[in-house]
């Protein structure tokens, strides 16, 4: 048995002779979505794939043995269900709404521009119905979206280059400022504002409190002491 440890996914860096030339695999979505199983390639040997746990294996995608062998991957026909909107009345919109009620459900779903895929679920053909939504069983093969944050998700392979770009120097076109950017962002303090004048002091008179009679107030608060009430 060979040992499958590493994969490329969609066979990056790797000349299209070489591809051509490399055995092949035939995986339904079963089988691809785990990181660990056997199989035989087109060339008859037996494959045991150990990849890192999460791994997901897509068409297109070039395992590697422990040898160095390259054995491509094909996404195999499988019994699928492919969602399009009613010919007559309906909309790209319908789409959008039937991939919201199956992601509800935690349904795994292939989206297309044109079409829906998932597996077949006669409970969900039922709803899908009931929204005018038009649902057709097909033998194809099955590339469900994989998580917002799984690596190498389907369909969106190619480097951005994000870690590649060069900040240009300081002070020239394009210069942003920030970690690694190669010189210091220690900034003289600000001067202080400039004096409009010798200041001029203005006494105010503070008011008087009003009086309250109690104890202590200084004053004879005798029955005759005159105050009106």
């Amino acid at each position: 048995m060979l040992t499958v440890n590493k994969i490329l996914p969609q066979g990056q860096g790797l000349a299209p002779v070489l591809l051509k030339r490399a055995a092949t695999i035939e995986l339904d979505w079963d089988v691809r979505q785990k990181s660990r199983f056997d199989t035989t390639d087109s060339q008859g040997r037996h494959l045991g794939v150990f990849l890192p746990r999460g791994t997901v294996v897509r068409g297109g995608d070039v395992l590697v043995t422990e040898a160095g062998d390259m054995v491509r991957v094909l996404a195999a026909p499988q019994p699928v269900l492919v969602i399009t909107p009613c010919a007559e009345h309906g909309s790209p919109f319908d789409l959008v709404r039937a991939a919201y009620h199956l992601g509800n459900r935690h349904v795994q779903i292939e989206l297309r521009p044109e079409h829906l895929k998932i597996e077949p679920d006669h409970v969900l053909v039922d709803m899908l119905r009931a929204m005018h939504l038009t649902v057709r069983e097909a033998s194809e093969a099955f590339e469900p979206e994989g998580g917002a944050y799984a690596a190498g998700g389907y369909g969106h392979t190619h480097d951005h280059g994000h870690s590649t770009e060069v900040n240009p120097p300081h002070g020239a076109p394009g210069h942003v400022h920030g970690p690694g950017c190669g010189h210091s962002h220690v900034h003289d303090p600000a001067p202080a504002p400039a004096s409009r004048g010798k200041p001029i002091g203005i006494a105010i008179k503070s008011e008087a409190a009003p009086h309250v009679h109690g104890p202590g107030c200084g004053h004879d608060h005798g029955d005759g002491h005159g105050h009106q009430h």
